[in-house]
């Protein structure tokens, strides 16, 4: 049975048949990140090819040194991707279209991601966690499907967390009143409540066609993504909001994770072939949560909110997406 101790060694042992000869894209792998550990782990097992999306090429290198470190046999690529610009994501779209030799990609794991930064918008004018966490990946997802549901067994797996306990999608007012209203916890909240229902989207509109997408809540990990923090603000002004929601959370400590237990679930969701039943759920620590049990707000589980963020993403990045 999988739990909060599992660690993605041990499930790249059980599922490395799974992962042998596949194409893998993973976005945010700078080193040390979760994303990083993700590809560093499955490379023991042999898949075809890691492809290396980040916004700093130069650190996706090293990511990809590493994996070479660890497994010379695996085929590894760098794509520039800088998620919170619109047009960058076209960009790098269009790089991954024009590769030739890479007819197909059978998992994207969308992990990259920001946290509880201060409010500042978009290049095209949208709350940057929003932007960075949401709008990104939704575009650069559906520019590069044709290739991913060229796979015979095509996967997208995008990183979530139980942070989005704090917000449901603000949908009148998603930028917080140009930041008047901002709330770096919130802001957080609603754009990983975002990941969850897109995947919801992914597995309804293209279930059919064989797509299986999961979203998932890695755990709490030292990685850099809260290094911006100052946590002697920070933990307090968190607190405060789970407190005002009523949210357990708000009253505990964090349950720490190591890198290799918080990767668990990426390997988890990104191959374990008993997942197809539950399609477009939400994971964390290797198995489907349980709203009864586990932090699983009903307005990241609705397929009335699925649909709803569908067409608002269409208008904010300015084109429609019909499967």
């Amino acid at each position: 049975m999988h739990g909060a101790q599992t660690t993605a060694s041990e499930l790249v042992g059980e599922l490395a048949s799974e992962i042998r000869g596949k194409v893998v894209l993973t976005t945010g792998v700078s080193p040390k990140s979760l994303g990083a550990t993700f590809v560093e782990t499955i490379a023991k097992a042999e898949p075809a090819m890691l492809i290396l999306a980040g916004r700093n090429p130069a650190k996706a290198g090293q990511t990809a040194d590493a994996i070479k470190a660890a497994n010379a046999n695996v085929d590894t690529r760098v794509l520039e991707l800088d998620l919170g610009s619109l047009a960058a994501v076209r960009r790098a779209a269009d790089v991954v279209l024009s590769w030739a030799d890479v007819p197909y990609i059978d998992v994207l794991v969308n992990s990259a991601g920001i946290m509880g930064v201060d409010f500042k918008l978009s290049p095209e004018g949208y709350e940057s966690q929003f932007a960075t966490n949401h709008l990104g990946p939704w575009l650069f997802t559906n520019l590069i499907m044709n290739k991913i549901l060229a796979s015979k067994a095509p996967r997208v797996v995008n990183v979530s967390s139980d942070g989005h306990r704090l917000n449901p999608i603000r949908w009148d007012d998603y930028n917080f009143d140009n930041g008047s209203t901002y709330n770096p916890w919130r802001a957080y909240g609603q754009s990983k409540t975002a990941n969850m229902l897109f995947t919801l989207s992914l597995a309804e509109k293209l279930g059919s066609r064989g797509l299986q997408s999961y979203s998932l809540h890695p755990g709490v990990i030292g990685t850099h993504l809260g290094d911006h923090i100052d946590w002697d603000e920070g933990m307090p002004s968190l607190q405060a909001v789970d407190r005002a929601l009523g949210n357990k959370e708000g009253w505990a400590d964090f349950k720490w994770k190591t890198s290799d237990q918080g990767a668990a679930t990426y390997v988890y969701a990104a191959f374990d072939p008993n997942l197809k039943s539950h399609n477009g759920t939400y994971l964390e620590d290797s198995h489907v949560a349980d709203p009864l049990v586990e932090t699983v707000k009903p307005w990241a589980t609705s397929k009335i909110e699925a649909g709803r963020l569908w067409k608002l993403t269409e208008k904010l990045v300015g084109q429609e997406v019909q499967y």
